[in-house]
């Protein structure tokens, strides 16, 4: 691995974990994981969406027009960068940096005001979709970081299908990592990928990076 300096105090990276009301499912479908990713990628920046519902209808087709379209307004209103994320039947992670002053907060009420609405109507239910107030760590250490990174990109070997191939899953930034970045400027994993001489070495600090630090953080939400 390569030595990097830690990351500056002007650089706030938090750790951002949510689940749903009595841990139930908050995603059902696949078109309901490709809609909260795609609100995930869209609203970093402060930005208006005209018609959101039509552009998420059909994510994949949309990319390059979110990709040409909204890349440069999100890059000039940015509240925040996504750096890492998985998004699992019950629960998401997201590693972050706040760009703009209390830009966390608003990233993630836009997100998830959204995305209940929309899981609401479809599911024609009422209420709060979200257990309580989100989870929100600040990162104090590079090794925090990196073992952080490496937990979340484990995440999906909870669920049979994927034990084992976890850099397969659709809905976690692994692959982006240790492949390659879908998402371009929407995802910003250099200040941890930039740190390992090359993917192979990051796929293997995924599988064997201990975790009970992190674990001991979530035991009690």
């Amino acid at each position: 691995m390569h030595k990097r300096k830690e990351f500056s105090g002007e650089q706030i990276y938090y750790h951002i974990f949510n689940r749903g009301v009595e841990k139930r499912d908050i995603f059902v479908s696949y078109n309901d994981y490709n809609r909260f990713l795609f609100l995930l990628l869209l609203l970093q920046g402060d930005i208006y969406i005209d018609n959101i519902s039509r552009l998420a209808h059909e994510f994949e087709q949309h990319l390059m027009l979110l990709m040409q379209e909204f890349v440069p307004n999100i890059d000039k209103a940015r509240l925040v960068q996504l750096v890492g994320f998985v998004l699992m039947p019950n629960h998401f992670h997201l590693i972050v940096k706040e760009v703009a002053e209390k830009g966390v907060s608003k990233f993630i009420q836009r997100i998830c005001n959204s995305y209940a609405k929309y899981f609401n109507i479809k599911y024609k239910r009422s209420g709060h979709l979200f257990g309580s107030r989100y989870h929100k760590k600040l990162i104090d250490s590079n090794d925090y970081l990196l073992h952080l990174s490496a937990y979340i990109h484990r995440n999906p070997r909870e669920i049979k299908r994927w034990r084992n191939k976890e850099i397969n899953y659709p809905w976690s930034s692994y692959q982006d990592y240790a492949i390659l970045n879908r998402w371009k400027k929407l995802l910003e994993p250099t200040i941890i990928v930039d740190q390992f001489k090359n993917k192979q070495e990051y796929k293997k600090f995924v599988q064997t990076s201990p975790s009970k630090e992190i674990e001991n953080d979530l035991s009690n939400i």
